[in-house]
C-alpha cells in the first residue's frame, strides 16, 4: 500500500524540501528491516507525522533511531528511540517541488 504524503519543515534539508511530496510504501516489519540511511515516516505522539532518516536499528527491541540533516532537526537526539509500530512506512519516491 502507498502514501502521498506533503513534506513540511526543513528537517531533511537539502534532500527533502517543504513542499516537496514522498511516496511512502507500507511494508510489514516481518518483510522490511529498517537500514541505516533509509528515509522512513512515522507518527509521534507528541510531533505527529514526520519524516527522518534511519540511524540506527535494534532488531531486538524493534526500536528505531531517527535524525535529520538539518542542524536545527528535532529527532530522537532529543526524543530518544521510535518503535516500530509508529512507522507509517519507507520512502521510495520523492516529487520535488518546482524551483520558483
Amino acid at each position: 500500500m502507498f502514501r502521498l504524503i506533503k513534506v513540511t519543515g526543513q528537517s531533511l534539508e537539502p534532500s527533502y524540501r517543504e513542499g516537496d511530496f514522498v511516496l511512502v510504501l507500507k511494508i510489514p516489519f516481518s518483510l522490511w528491516k529498517p537500514r541505516p540511511g533509509e528515509v522512513i515516516v512515522f507518527r509521534h505522539p507528541v510531533y505527529g507525522t514526520m519524516i527522518k532518516q534511519v540511524e540506527r536499528f535494534a532488531p531486538g527491541s524493534g526500536e528505531i533511531n531517527v535524525i535529520g540533516t538539518h542542524p536545527d532537526s528535532t529527532d530522537s537526539r532529543q526524543f530518544g528511540p521510535i518503535r516500530r509500530q509508529d512507522v507509517v512506512g519507507r520512502v521510495v519516491w520523492q516529487i520535488r517541488k518546482p524551483a520558483s
